[in-house]
């Protein structure tokens, strides 16, 4: 199986230590972990961090082929800043590396399996730019987009574009409202809800929906049907990296089984395991 994940490679800088980071590469490295042969669409800056984010992706065996090194903008950075009770509050960096990918044209030659790509990094229209050449272009099979609103970095305008253009939708329950609002369905219970969002985008195969502590569920938009799962029980050490561990497994072992409940509780047992660890990305 052949991933390609499109966007930002981001390092989350604290005061005295820094991790890196993105939804894009935490999916990416979670589909290697599962076997896939994963590959990262991004950019970095001509700097310390670039070169550090470079063989934090190596390390993760997610390959760089398409990462392209850009020296005029800055690796992408989140500054995180702790106040007197452990609160964070996060400054993501504008105008960085990321928000310039380009698209090689040995990207028409990948023939992925699946093509993913988040909303973040769609806040410049460089980026949603080059997404749309690869939609046209590139011969994909299916298309994974993940939800991620980041306020002030999203709008109504890059929600639809990822509706429209998803085979697999990814939401959590935090993000459903943006979503429904940027589409004019009225929020009902979760099955109705989805069912709604299926029948006025077609194009959408499943929507994953995940829920934190109160599990997940994957709605079968051709059949009509809800599958849900409850989540284990365990201790929360960090739940960054969670959806994004659970959207890599549910891609990877439906492209494996062809079956909609064996993953979904894989997605979820893989989750809670993440919850319970520091990283985003621990050994499993």
């Amino acid at each position: 199986m052949k991933i390609l994940s499109f966007g930002e490679i981001i390092w989350d800088v604290y005061k005295t230590e820094k991790f890196i980071g993105g939804a894009p590469l935490n999916l990416a490295a979670h589909c290697s972990k599962q076997g896939a042969e994963a590959f990262m669409l991004s950019a970095v800056g001509n700097d310390t961090a670039g070169n550090d984010a470079i063989n934090a992706v190596e390390n993760f065996n997610v390959k760089t082929d398409f990462i392209t090194v850009n020296t005029e903008k800055e690796t992408g950075k989140c500054i995180v800043t702790l106040n007197e009770n452990g609160v964070p509050s996060y400054n993501v960096l504008t105008d960085v590396a990321y928000d310039y990918i380009k698209a090689p044209a040995a990207i028409n030659n990948l023939h992925p399996d699946v093509f993913c790509f988040g909303t973040l990094a769609l806040r410049s229209k460089e980026n949603l730019e080059t997404v749309k050449s690869i939609l046209r272009n590139a011969d994909i099979k299916r298309v994974y987009c993940d939800i991620n609103i980041r306020p002030p970095f999203f709008s109504d305008k890059t929600i639809l574009f990822a509706l429209e253009n998803s085979d697999i939708l990814k939401i959590s329950d935090e993000e459903m409202h943006y979503v429904l609002s940027a589409c004019g369905i009225q929020e009902g219970d979760n099955e109705r809800t989805l069912k709604a969002l299926s029948e006025k985008f077609t194009n959408i195969e499943f929507i994953l929906l995940t829920q934190g502590e109160n599990g997940a569920a994957v709605y079968d938009c051709k059949n009509k049907k809800m599958f849900s799962e409850s989540a284990p029980k365990v201790t929360v050490a960090s739940s960054v990296g969670a959806g994004d561990s659970f959207g890599a497994t549910f891609i990877c072992e439906y492209y494996k089984t062809n079956s909609i409940e064996k993953s979904l509780k894989k997605a979820i047992e893989i989750s809670a395991f993440v919850v319970s660890e520091k990283e985003a990305i621990p050994e499993y």
